[in-house]
């Protein structure tokens, strides 16, 4: 019996919805680490800041893959970016403040201040994220191609 991320499209192929969660958890354990040594390695400053919201962006992307495989690679980056400009502007309230002298781990979730330039870098991370994801697809489409197309009898 096959289950739901193995039934196959209207062309007859089997979806490796299985493959990209796996691959989506990989991916976001590696950027949730980079995104740490980030934040505790590198100094404080513009290059890190960017490097940290870019990559929280991402993280949000490989999250939202890893929980709807299936979901398409457009619908992932808005999301992760609408989720990402959401707490950049809930950083515009008390909340984070809050919440982080209650549980500091908190602030790396949610910030600590307002700056606009994150919501740029957010929208770039998306869209980064969207068309890697897009490339990915089109390689793996062309190699699933290639052993059909060779599999053709030549006729001499």
């Amino acid at each position: 019996m096959k289950t739901r991320a193995q039934q196959p499209d209207s062309a007859g192929r089997v979806k490796p919805a299985g493959r990209r969660r796996a691959t989506a958890a990989v991916l976001l354990a590696v950027t949730v680490a980079l995104g740490l040594a980030t934040h505790f390695l590198l100094p404080e400053g513009a290059v890190s800041d960017i490097a940290g919201d870019a990559l929280y962006t991402v993280a949000v992307y490989l999250g939202v893959m890893l929980l709807a495989p299936r979901a398409r690679p457009w619908l992932l980056a808005a999301l992760a970016v609408g989720w990402s400009f959401a707490v950049e502007f809930l950083q515009l309230t008390e909340l984070p403040h809050r919440a982080a002298e209650a549980f500091a781990p908190t602030r790396l979730v949610l910030g600590a201040g307002f700056d606009p330039r994150d919501l740029l870098v957010y929208a770039l991370a998306g869209v980064l994220a969207c068309a890697a994801d897009l490339a990915v697809h089109r390689i793996r489409a062309r190699r699933l191609e290639a052993p059909r197309r060779s599999s053709t009898p030549l006729v001499r």
